[in-house]
């Protein structure tokens, strides 16, 4: 018969064994779940990206001066993307936490107030958007030969605010409650019709005008109307826990106080965060046509590191969101350094590839020698802020599924303000250095967001906040 000592060290190894196989379990069960709603989620991105990548490749052989023109013009489509972010993150949020706590009614009531709401931001920019085009092209700063092009562009984009504001929320609404796989089928078809539509009207296919500009904006207006029909109409037929009624569609203002104190903070800092976006391109556009090309050239060919960045962020957001919902804060905070670790690591090796391999990207997108010769280099800057990136997009996303949506504006705020944009102007109208220097300037804002970001998730306040 063993002592009694003994008998006590062989059951505490047996229970360290015990509690490690199971955390080890539960480990493996966290990392199967992230990758079951990031990798939908990253390809969803992925064609959401295509969309303006397409743009961006086929706009990109007709001139410097049309390239520059679609990204000026884009800069206020991202911008207004901000307001439709700020009722798709509340959604969300909120989302997840219903379907976490297993309150169906709820997810549904707080789909249909954030349609609503939705629809009205729609309108409102569809209005805004054709009747002040030319003046918002102006602001961008654009040359005499991209002013036209630009404005054709912006006023027909904005045509379709409306649905793509409704496209936006629905996939935002699925993804709260778990389901990255149809958000992911919709923008595969509105990728398609984008790529059929845009390069006919570009080119003069099939007997069509050659349209130039004007073809590539009616191919994303095309694509992101039937997007809006699609998302609606899949849920109005029903898609898991979520259903649309739409004879129910009035407003019920405690729920969308409760989905605007989440959102409005989000989108308040994605608005801070346009604005210094365009304050910032403002600058690099000082730089002229061809470097302004070259710039919104590497920001396309960047842009593929995002794919993954969100579609861990999606995930972050979703089982962090769904953890708390159910009670469960320690699952909550291993649900989002996992998708971290496993974000982190996939970004890290895109920023390897735009290290060694960014002359074939560059020259992916255009064919003019000047504007690839000026876009390698800062993609090699870039390369070197991926892991940066990903805490900045993945960590704020668990934050965001938490309904801590203030403290990532006071990052952005203090961090685009007070780093990118003044050392821009610094180093561009200042000291008069080219664009490699802007892209420092960017990437040094991007490793004191992440840092930022990582520091908030670590100290654990997210944990007892109340949406």
């Amino acid at each position: 018969m063993r002592p009694a000592n003994e008998l006590g060290r062989v059951n505490a190894v047996r229970l360290r064994t015990a509690t490690a196989l199971r955390n080890s379990a539960l480990g493996r069960s966290a990392a199967l779940e992230t990758l079951r709603l990031a990798l939908p989620a990253a390809g969803e991105q992925l064609l959401a990206m295509m969309v303006g990548i397409v743009d961006t490749f086929l706009v990109g052989h007709i001139g410097a001066a049309a390239l520059a023109a679609v990204g000026l013009a884009n800069q206020w489509v991202m911008l207004t993307n901000a307001l439709f972010g700020a009722i798709g993150v509340g959604s969300t949020a909120l989302i997840a936490r219903s379907v976490g706590a297993k309150d169906t009614p709820l997810a549904n009531r707080v789909l249909r107030q954030s349609v609503l709401v939705g629809a009205a931001i729609g309108i409102t920019a569809t209005v805004l958007g054709v009747t002040l085009a030319r003046p918002a092209v102006v602001l961008m700063g654009a040359e005499p030969e991209a002013l036209g092009l630009g404005t054709t562009y912006l006023r027909i984009v904005a045509a379709v605010f409306l649905p793509a504001t409704l496209m936006f929320i629905c996939n935002a609404a699925l993804r709260g409650a778990g389901d990255t796989r149809t958000p992911l089928r919709i923008m595969f078809i509105v990728n398609g019709i984008n790529i059929v539509v845009a390069w006919s009207l570009i080119n003069g296919a099939f007997g069509l005008p050659r349209m130039g500009v004007a073809g590539s904006a009616i191919g994303a207006a095309t694509a992101r109307l039937i997007g809006g029909v699609l998302a609606v109409s899949t849920l109005a037929r029903g898609r898991g826990a979520l259903r649309l009624v739409l004879d129910r569609l009035r407003p019920d203002w405690d729920l969308i106080r409760r989905i605007l104190r989440v959102g409005i903070p989000s989108g308040l800092e994605q608005l801070l965060f346009r604005f210094g976006q365009m304050s910032y391109a403002r600058v690099v556009a000082t730089l002229g046509t061809a470097a302004f090309a070259a710039h919104q050239v590497a920001l396309n060919a960047e842009s593929l590191s995002y794919m993954p960045g969100f579609g861990f962020a999606v995930a972050a957001t979703t089982l962090v969101g769904q953890a708390l919902g159910a009670q469960n804060p320690k699952a909550a905070e291993r649900n989002g350094y996992t998708a971290f670790a496993l974000g982190a690591a996939l970004m890290g090796l895109m920023g390897i590839v735009f290290i060694l391999f960014p002359l074939p990207l560059v020259s992916f997108f255009t064919s003019d020698p000047e504007v690839i010769a000026l876009g390698t280099t800062p993609l090699r800057i870039v390369g070197l802020a991926q892991p940066a990136l990903a805490a900045t997009m993945i960590i704020n996303g668990a934050l965001r599924g938490a309904g801590d949506t203030k403290y990532p504006l006071y990052i952005v705020a203090g961090c685009i303000w007070g780093i990118r944009v003044p050392l821009a102007i610094l180093f561009i109208s200042i000291m008069g250095l080219g664009l490699s220097w802007a892209w420092v300037a960017m990437c040094t804002d991007l490793l004191f967001r992440g840092l930022f970001a990582f520091l908030r998730y670590r100290g654990g306040k997210w944990k007892t906040i109340q949406v």
